[in-house]
């Protein structure tokens, strides 16, 4: 302690030369601690080199065989469990899916054979591309043959749907024809649509089907090809009377009625030329008396339950919204169950027939046609209705919008005393409003 007030007060200071300082006690332990050196590099130089397992130089002889080598004794036949059921699974679609395409294919290539020929004996032009010499081409290239779809015959739109075409005949300005298929490329889809539909009759499927429509010129041969003047002459009038006419079979009857809007007009009755299972809807007696030969119901006879509708029709299939939508469009439609049998193939060479009895017999007697035109009339008047009240309803929104825009720039114009005056007032007025209408009810 006197050293250091010493040392504070200038005190003698000790000599330097005969005094040595001693280490501090806290590194008293490194005091005596040798220098480090360098290591020798001769001895890193003659160690042994370290043993290599892996690289492009160690045969495979050579690498340790460990425990992480040995895949069964890392993993067991249970850590595959998932996989065990996800991979069936999707082999299993996969196989249905090209199963239920070439199914589906099949099915249409045998109904478009069984039916070519009735088309080929009635029309010039069948199909979509160049009319196909059978003499100079294969018939398996003539016709679809197995799975293999002709595209100048049969054009598959998709895997359920497969689209024909047909034209050059008198009267007649084309047919389409449509295969409507089940969907068994898809077995999700399918399941849900057949459950569905056995528990719900709204939501039943369709099922097969094939659906021809043939599109008569009615006298307005001009809309469909090039007419030169003065060659008009040459077109005899393939016009008649516009009506509406239909076979249905009566398991397919209240489907038909509520898909189909221009059925719905008429009325329906059976026929004694007819079996039991099907019943006549038609617009009149005569019409149906026209129609309704003794070789079309031979035909329909033989057809039996692949039979599900023969509609002539001029109405729209939807219920018209607007009157444009009135306008007669006249077609011949007809629906059959799909099946390759050749039990439908004479109703189907009967229907291909039908515009010919058309424009020779449908002209009716003015009181038949007076009763036809009437039913129409209504029609168009409740569409009239519609339209009417569908404007009048967009009016009073324009009108209402109007003035609440007039409303809007007088109280923009308006100071605050006055925007409370207006306000004051329209609330007056409402109140008002509302009394009279409880006086009224009361």
């Amino acid at each position: 302690m006197a050293d250091f007030v010493k040392g504070l007060f200038g005190g003698a200071k000790p000599s330097v030369g005969g005094a040595v300082p001693s280490a501090d006690s806290d590194f008293a332990d490194f005091a005596d601690a040798p220098s480090p050196t360098p290591a020798s590099l001769s001895s890193t130089l003659s160690a042994p080199p370290a043993y290599q397992t892996f690289g492009a130089k160690i045969d495979i002889s050579d690498r340790p065989f460990t425990k992480w080598y040995n895949v069964h004794e890392r993993v067991t036949w249970s850590d595959f469990k998932t996989e065990g059921f996800v991979i069936p699974f999707l082999l299993l679609t996969i196989f249905i899916h090209f199963w239920g395409v070439r199914s589906n294919r099949r099915r249409a290539n045998a109904w478009i054979r069984s039916h070519v020929n009735a088309l080929e004996n009635e029309f010039t032009h069948v199909g979509f591309g160049k009319k196909i010499n059978p003499a100079t081409v294969s018939p398996d290239v003539a016709m679809s043959a197995g799975d293999n779809i002709n595209p100048e015959i049969l054009r598959e739109k998709s895997k359920d749907v497969f689209l024909s075409y047909a034209t050059g005949r008198q009267n007649v300005a084309c047919v389409d024809v449509k295969l409507s298929l089940l969907k068994r490329y898809n077995p999700f889809s399918l399941i849900s649509e057949l459950g569905l539909g056995f528990f719900f009759e709204s939501m039943a499927g369709t099922g097969e089907k094939a659906e021809i429509t043939i599109t008569p010129f009615d006298g307005k041969e001009a809309q469909y090809f090039r007419v030169r003047e003065g060659e008009e002459k040459r077109f005899k009038d393939t016009s008649y009377d516009g009506f509406i006419f239909a076979i249905v079979n009566k398991d397919a009857m209240r489907k038909v009625r509520e898909e189909r809007y221009d059925v719905s007009l008429t009325t329906t009755k059976d026929h004694a030329k007819l079996p039991p299972w099907v019943s006549v809807m038609s617009e009149s007696a005569e019409v149906t008396e026209m129609l309704l030969t003794q070789e079309l119901a031979n035909a329909i006879k033989e057809c039996g339950d692949d039979l599900e509708s023969l509609i002539v029709t001029d109405l729209p299939v939807d219920a018209p919204r607007t009157l444009d939508e009135l306008v007669p469009k006249k077609r011949v439609v007809l629906t059959l169950k799909l099946n390759s049998g050749t039990n439908t193939t004479s109703l189907f060479s009967y229907f291909l027939r039908m515009p010919d009895q058309l424009v020779t017999s449908a002209h009716f007697r003015p009181e038949v046609m007076r009763r036809i035109r009437q039913t129409r009339e209504e029609e168009a008047k409740k569409v009239r209705k519609i339209v009417e009240a569908e404007g009048a309803e967009d009016r009073k929104l324009l009108s209402d919008k109007a003035k609440k825009e007039q409303r809007d720039r007088k109280l923009k114009g308006m100071s605050a005393d006055e925007q409370k005056r207006f306000l004051e007032r329209e609330r007056e007025k409402d109140m008002r409003k509302r009394g009279g209408r409880q006086t009224m009810r009361a």
